[in-house]
């Protein structure tokens, strides 16, 4: 079923990994999709070309979630390139770890600009060109609600302020029609985090159901959360992490 169908939506960061799972699965439920890219040429353009394969409309927006500017920009090109916007998500993202005391500013900076003032300012973008059954759909982490481990404390600390960012705008913008709400991840097998390496099996024995999740999940999440179905959803954070914060 095409629950999406004739909608609009912008992916950001996903050219790979879970954003590009995310473009795929709108498409599938009937939406034309945007999506940026930084770096990845390529793998932005093999999505493209499976999104028009699903027979809806495509973008690659080359745009660096760092740069103010960029981030505006690639919200109106998204807008402009599909004839219109009816979903943002929020999924670009960076992680870095380590001991508070032992990170520099520029990496304090790219955490903060990359994981949370990017948000807020595509959301800012968005907004003008959303109507009445708008989405606002941001990508979290788990580690935003718990910190099982030290040397997570400033990408823990970008994740949280998520929420509250979420919950304050479902305030504003739930008189207008537009609904606001964040997907939490917990660990996901991508290229960032995969399901082989030495971490993974130090949280499987962790996570009760006894693996990673996939790209899949998440965006089955974002799909949900975009479509009819979740009309009366508005505020609210859905975490998606095979129980690891159970």
């Amino acid at each position: 079923m095409n629950s999406l169908a004739g909608r609009r939506a912008l992916v950001t960061g996903a050219s790979r990994g879970i954003g590009a799972g995310i473009a795929l699965a709108l498409a599938d439920a009937g939406a034309d999709v945007a999506i940026t890219y930084e770096r990845s040429v390529d793998r932005a353009a093999a999505v493209v070309g499976a999104i028009e394969a699903k027979g809806r409309r495509g973008l690659a927006i080359q745009a660096d979630s760092a740069d103010p500017a960029a981030v505006k920009r690639s919200v109106d090109e998204a807008a402009l390139g599909l004839g219109g916007l009816d979903i943002l998500v929020n999924n670009a993202g960076i992680a870095d770890f380590g001991p508070l005391v032992d990170l520099p500013l520029e990496r304090i900076d790219a955490l903060l600009n990359v994981n949370v003032r990017a948000v807020v300012l595509a959301a800012q973008a968005a907004i003008p060109h959303l109507g009445r059954g708008g989405r606002i759909i941001s990508i979290g982490s788990s580690l935003g609600v718990q910190v099982p481990a030290a040397g997570l404390t400033m990408y823990a600390l970008t994740k949280s302020a998520l929420v509250s960012f979420t919950r304050g705008l479902a305030r504003d913008l739930g008189p207008q029609g537009i609904t606001v709400n964040l997907v939490q991840p917990g660990p996901i097998d991508t290229d960032m985090n995969p399901a082989d390496s030495e971490m993974a099996q130090m949280i499987i024995p962790h996570t009760p159901l006894g693996r990673y999740g996939r790209p899949e999940d998440i965006a089955a999440a974002v799909t949900f959360l975009a479509g009819p179905s979740a009309s009366f959803m508005t505020g609210s954070a859905m975490t998606v992490d095979g129980g690891y914060n159970a």
